[in-house]
């Protein structure tokens, strides 16, 4: 099965950006929400990063999510 980058309808705080690059990646959601939050204190590059990511990232299919 090829691998595809959803938004995380299960691992969410606002949108699922951070949980559905975690769950493509295999890593934890809290190690990519503490990289978001360094992104935005250095710069404020991470705000940008995130809201183009909650457009642009479709959302976890309803069948994806049981898998």
């Amino acid at each position: 099965m090829e691998k595809k980058l959803y938004k995380s309808e299960s691992d969410k705080k606002i949108c699922g950006v951070c949980g559905g690059i975690a769950k493509y990646f295999s890593i934890d959601a809290t190690l990519v929400r503490l990289a978001l939050v360094a992104f935005c204190l250095l710069g404020g590059s991470g705000i940008l990063a995130y809201i183009i990511c909650a457009i642009v990232i479709p959302d976890e299919p309803v069948d994806f999510i049981d898998a």
